[in-house]
């Protein structure tokens, strides 16, 4: 039996960035396999030992990553239990807003136009003006690593069980957070208390929970910054719910229903996981009949009966977990009036 696990959850930006692997058999040798999300790998170190080792002598391209990785250990070819998570710890550059009409052409909201002097999408010429006025923020700088093992997320409610991997290379503080609130029970015996299954043009839209109050204003008596995840909202993407200001989630979430109604919501709001298992849940929590269509009160909140951090599966060379995402049972151009 051999087992990876991090020496300290943070560690210095000039080192050590020490893990320690575990074995019953001192003769056997591992290699440690560095991965990106898509299955690349960004180094490789051979022919260690059990004990305790610094990845940075052995790994030097930890140094230059600005994106959470993975570590996996293996031994003979073969994966040896869930991976690290090694996260730099750099601040997102400055988040860019503008004021803009929403589609009834009356009320105004806050619009994420970009990050940094960076366009959010450069062929917007709208935002020629007010980008002269952006100001440069401090340097991003490494302050150092967070290192921890890939866990999924299982959610028990009572339309089902779901699976839900993270994305800690897209949004490595909201992870942490939502990690957490559901490591510390936060979630348990919550609720959808938000049900929009389809838009205004019928094409399915979110389903919405995390709120201990299930009245839509509850949270965790605290705010995230907003991230600048690039994981596109699509059916069974996990994204941050939050107020107008950008930097206003705590611990409400929604699940995408379909992309032709969230792609609107890329850049906006932050994505952060995906469902891997459990699209019949899904679907059921989305057909709950409503109570208040203006609201997505359903008639009976279906209930968050647990969430738990589970093991997450080994990762090697070539695998993209995205490619894991669950599908609808439900044709989305053949929604039940039920649903609708």
């Amino acid at each position: 039996m051999t087992a990876l696990r991090a020496a300290r959850l943070f560690a210095p930006p000039n080192g050590p960035v020490e893990i320690i692997i575990r074995g019953t058999d001192p003769e056997t040798k591992h290699t440690l396999l560095l991965i990106d999300s898509a299955g690349e790998v960004l180094g490789m170190a051979k022919d260690l030992s059990s004990g305790k080792i610094d990845l940075l002598s052995v790994l030097p391209g930890v140094q230059g990553m600005h994106r959470a990785a993975w570590l996996q250990l293996a031994a003979n070819d073969e994966a040896i239990g869930s991976p690290l998570i090694i996260q730099p710890l750099r601040e997102p550059p400055p988040v860019r807003t503008a004021r803009s009409k929403r589609p009834d052409g009356s009320t105004e909201f806050t619009r994420v136009v970009g990050w940094g002097r960076e366009a959010l999408d450069p062929d917007d010429t709208t935002i020629d003006e007010i980008k002269r006025t952006w100001i440069d923020g401090d340097p991003p700088v490494l302050s150092g690593y967070r290192i921890y093992p890939e866990m999924d997320v299982l959610v028990r409610t009572d339309h089902g069980e779901m699976r839900i991997a993270l994305a800690p290379h897209e949004a490595p503080a909201t992870v942490w957070n939502f990690r957490t609130l559901v490591r510390e029970g936060f979630y348990d015996r919550g609720g959808f208390h938000r049900i929009v299954p389809a838009d205004r043009e019928g094409r399915p839209f979110v389903i919405q929970g995390g709120d201990p109050t299930l009245s839509g204003n509850g949270g965790p008596g605290h705010v995230l910054a907003l991230e600048p995840s690039r994981l596109p909202h699509d059916y069974g993407v996990l994204s941050m719910a939050r107020a107008d200001e950008p930097h206003s989630a705590g611990s409400q979430f929604f699940i995408a229903l379909g992309r032709e109604a969230t792609a609107r919501l890329d850049g906006q709001y932050c994505a952060f996981g995906f469902v891997v298992s459990g699209s019949r849940t899904i679907d059921s929590i989305a057909a709950t009949p409503i109570a208040d269509a203006s609201t997505g009160r359903p008639k009976e909140i279906p209930v968050i009966l647990s969430m738990q951090l589970v093991p997450a599966p080994a990762r090697m060379p070539g695998t993209d977990r995205s490619s894991e995402r669950v599908k609808p049972t439900i044709d989305a151009g053949n929604v039940p009036p039920t649903v609708r």
